[in-house]
């Protein structure tokens, strides 16, 4: 396995200042490192192990980047937590934890540990394989698509406010379908700029919708047909996942070969594609997008 060599250990344990954790598990995984759970694991060299892992990611006392993967998952569960609520938590995993210590960090940090030089790759005599790198995010793709999906999955609120019933109302008697609705889900899109937040954009480069033309029914069909098809033959683990969303309801997430789709069970459902950058194309319930979810939320993977 790359970087589980002694000597790496030994320099990524040696006064590891921890700047951040993220899990790495079936139901809670970076996105930007795959689809789905085995992906996510394969992009670390890491073989998926049912329970997974934690990441923890830091600096050494040459400032030198390591990603120290444990198989303590609680621990960082809970550390996680904690800063959520804006609580300190020392988040110190116990040498016999350390499945591998990778050279460079996965993921984009924004931080840095005081006193100590600039985040760097370590010196290449220290390790015996390339340092990681976050995935390119600055043009648009599958990373940068599959986070745009967490952004509207963190913010549903704030884009289901932009969309209105009305246009996945079926049509009056007497009256001609519109081609964007006249599907067997009754699937309305719409249009969203996705950019590369360099422009003071939301988090993770998602802004608001607009929903001034419809686009991409065909897209949206393939997607929703690719969807129906997991319901019968499971995909990989973690291309299905169910979180929690207010009363009731769940938040679902859905991801394959070039595009994601978000949803609560409770209400409408989102999709991205690679091949229709910067779009984000809402889909209405009609009468079969109810018992889809449903039968995804039945399926999939969800944290314990």
């Amino acid at each position: 396995m790359a970087g589980t060599d002694e000597d790496a250990v030994a320099a990524a344990d040696d006064a590891l200042y921890v700047l951040t954790a993220v899990l790495l598990t079936p139901a809670k995984f970076p996105s930007a490192l795959g689809d789905d759970y085995p992906e996510a694991c394969a992009a670390l060299g890491l073989p998926p192990l049912a329970d997974g892992y934690g990441l923890v990611l830091g600096q050494d006392g040459e400032g030198a980047r390591w990603t120290v993967v444990i198989d303590d998952v609680s621990l960082v569960a809970v550390a996680i937590a904690s800063w959520d609520c804006g609580m300190e938590y020392d988040l110190s995993p116990d040498e016999r934890t350390v499945v591998a210590a990778l050279p460079g960090w996965p993921l984009a940090v924004a931080v840095a540990a005081p006193g100590v030089p600039a985040p760097h790759d370590p010196a290449p005599e220290v390790v015996d394989s390339p340092a990681l790198c976050p995935p390119d995010t600055t043009t648009w793709g599958p990373a940068q698509r599959r986070l745009g999906a967490d952004e509207i999955a963190l913010q549903w609120a704030l884009w289901r406010e932009q969309i209105d019933d009305t246009e996945f109302a079926p049509p009056r008697e007497g009256t001609a379908a519109d081609p964007a609705t006249d599907e067997g889900d009754r699937s309305k899109t719409g249009e969203a700029e996705v950019g590369d937040g360099s422009d003071g954009s939301e988090t993770n480069g998602v802004d608001r919708a607009e929903k001034d033309a419809p686009k991409g029914p065909s897209g949206v069909r393939r997607v929703l047909e690719e969807v129906r098809a997991y319901v019968d033959t499971p995909p990989p683990l973690g291309r299905v996942r169910s979180s929690f969303a207010p009363g009731d309801a769940r938040t679902l997430r859905a991801d394959g070969p070039g595009w994601s789709l978000v949803a609560r069970t409770d209400d409408i459902a989102f999709v991205l594609l690679d091949d229709q950058p910067g779009e984000v194309l809402p889909v209405g319930r009609g009468p079969e997008l109810p018992g889809l979810l449903e039968a995804l939320d039945k399926m999939a993977v969800r944290p314990l």
